[in-house]
């Protein structure tokens, strides 16, 4: 399974993770879908199609924990015949960091995913660089920045 990281102090935490949770995708993120990490995508297309609905998800059930007047969901969790989905948040020092992980019901359990998913926002803490980062506009050279992120990503 390849495991990547734009973000480099994401790679142990995610590594740690996907060995003891036995899951079969793992994208970490930014609440925008920029995503930090990933483990088991083979494709750029499926990386920034998940991160584009995972960032979805999370927004529309932040909205809908408003109208219900209630904090928002600490994590959501779907599940098919053969496949589970786990989505959570949590914060770190510089920001929210979203994990999407999918899971085989066969190998692994929503109980695993959530045990491991607690030490990995423990881990992810801990290794986040301190202090905060000034807020960026749209960059210019957008494209060539998406471009090098998604070869980081898969290795090219």
């Amino acid at each position: 399974m390849t495991t990547r990281a734009v973000e480099s102090w994401t790679l142990q935490p995610l590594t740690d993770f996907v060995r003891e949770a036995s899951v079969r995708l793992v994208l970490l993120m930014t609440p925008a879908g920029q995503v930090l990490a990933q483990s088991g995508f083979s494709r750029a297309v499926d990386v920034m199609s998940a991160a584009a609905l995972g960032a979805a998800i999370v927004a529309s059930t932040n909205e809908l924990a408003k109208q219900l007047r209630q904090a928002p969901f600490a994590a959501l969790n779907h599940q098919g015949h053969r496949h589970g989905i786990f989505l959570s948040t949590f914060p770190i020092e510089r920001g929210t960091v979203v994990a999407l992980a999918v899971y085989d019901l066969d190998v692994s359990s929503l109980g695993l995913v959530q045990l491991f998913y607690e030490q990995l926002a423990t881990d992810l803490k801990a290794a986040s660089p301190k202090g905060t980062v000034p807020k960026q506009v749209l960059a210019a050279d957008f494209e060539r920045e998406l471009s090098e992120s998604l070869n980081t990503l898969f290795g090219r």
